[in-house]
């Protein structure tokens, strides 16, 4: 499994697992099915106690906090779900990218999987987060997913376009992660030449 390429996603919201972690479940089962060996690992930030950032260096947080940076930092490419909150997306995930150094997702593959009660925000994480990650250089997939409530029923995830959808951008990352070599791509984003 050492040579498996690494998947990681993350349920970004501080609410216990829901219909954004049976989402993100969903995207696991389809990494699983896009053949060559691949490895899925999810941070669910409900479950994982993140440190508050303070602007202290990484090696001062706690174990939590210090491995989930960590396995940021180790995947070949990142699924981020998030929910809609206040038309934006939740303050623990942002309170995460802003511990991560910019090297945690530099060139690195990553897709948007966001989740609203309706579809009037379908753009709020989108558009918020494509700037965030664009500050660590990372190479955010085209088009992310936007799900709603009406996509679920009990808990789980039965709209077949959504489930089409998330399965595309799943496919996409992993291709994006086998096809890319990070070391050619460039110029340095800007963050790193300031750190």
């Amino acid at each position: 499994m050492s040579d498996a390429l690494r998947l990681l996603m993350v349920v970004g919201a501080a609410a216990p697992p829901g219909r954004l972690a049976a989402a993100i479940a969903t995207a696991a089962e389809t990494a699983q099915t896009v053949g060559g060996d691949v490895a899925v690992d999810i941070l669910n930030l409900a479950e994982t106690a993140i440190d508050v950032c303070d602007g202290r260096p990484l090696d001062s947080y706690r174990e939590a906090t210090r491995q989930a940076v960590t396995r940021i930092c180790a995947a070949a490419a990142v699924l981020i779900g998030a929910p809609v909150y206040r038309a934006s997306y939740p303050g623990v995930l942002k309170n995460l990218l802003d511990i991560l150094p910019v090297e945690g997702l530099q060139n690195k593959p990553v897709g948007i999987v966001a989740m609203g009660g309706s579809a009037h925000h379908y753009l709020a994480v989108d558009t918020q987060l494509r700037q965030v990650l664009a500050w660590f250089g990372a190479l955010v997939a085209p088009t992310s997913v936007y799900v709603t409530s009406n996509d679920f029923r009990n808990g789980k995830l039965v709209s077949e376009p959504a489930r089409k959808d998330i399965a595309a951008l799943t496919s996409t990352l992993v291709m994006l992660a086998r096809r890319l070599d990070p070391a050619t791509l460039g110029p340095v984003p800007l963050a790193a030449k300031f750190t």
